[in-house]
């Protein structure tokens, strides 16, 4: 019985345009009213993720900065995974790559985060790549930003361990998600949905993808796989 949901945000619950979709926000306050848990994971900053959970209404559990930072409900410690020492180097080294041709690197929120480090898609992410190619970082490209994290970390490592500490069993989650960041937890969740705007690899693991995209895609899965359930007591699946 599906008793969690995981999900991405950017391109998830929002639009194309990066506005949060009211009706993903009315579907994910529903299952809260439901006893559903609802985690929230994100390439975002944790203080961001706190926000977002705050005038979300859900109890503060979020993964944040594609599984470099977790949190089990407001007001305990945040656990931090990854070496950041590594990603600011690393960080260094493309700097100085894109500066010596007069291009200077946008940076999300550096004074914010605690494990990788993020800039703007201005530059060509398979560039960065091969500048980086003997740093021990991995170059993660979401669609919205560029992050530098240590290898191994990921969503879903985040995800198993936060599972674990809510006492839930993966399998009894509900994880969406629509980016390739998102493609080790929807491996490791119960259940995989992504949308119709989600990653061909995310359809190809997917075992089901919504007929709708973006945050209407999301309203699409909640009502499948939840709300249409309630009455039951079990949740519809049917990949």
């Amino acid at each position: 019985m599906l008793r969690a949901l995981l999900s991405d945000i950017d391109g998830t619950i929002t639009g194309p345009d990066r506005r949060i979709d009211t009706g993903s926000i009315l579907a994910i306050r529903s299952l809260i009213g439901s006893g559903i848990d609802v985690v929230l994971a994100s390439g975002n900053t944790a203080c961001f993720m706190d926000a977002l959970s705050r005038m979300i209404g859900t109890n503060g559990t979020f993964i944040a900065e594609n599984g470099g930072v977790f949190r089990i409900g407001f007001g305990t410690p945040l656990t931090i995974n990854g070496d950041q020492d590594a990603s600011r180097t690393a960080l260094a080294r493309v700097q100085d790559h894109f500066h010596a041709r007069g291009i200077e690197l946008e940076l999300y929120s550096p004074d914010y985060r605690y494990a990788d480090l993020a800039f703007a898609r201005t530059v060509p992410v398979d560039e960065v790549r091969e500048v980086l190619r003997q740093y021990p970082v991995q170059v993660i490209d979401t669609g919205y930003a560029i992050h530098l994290q240590s290898p191994g970390v990921n969503k879903g490592t985040a995800f198993l361990a936060l599972a674990r500490k809510m006492n839930i069993d993966p399998a009894d989650f509900l994880a969406i998600g629509d980016s390739l960041n998102d493609l080790q937890m929807l491996r490791t969740a119960g259940v995989a949905v992504t949308l119709a705007n989600g990653h061909s690899d995310l359809m190809a693991a997917a075992d089901y993808v919504t007929e709708k995209e973006y945050g209407e895609g999301f309203v699409e899965a909640i009502e499948k796989f939840f709300i249409s359930a309630q009455g039951s007591g079990q949740p519809q699946y049917s990949p």
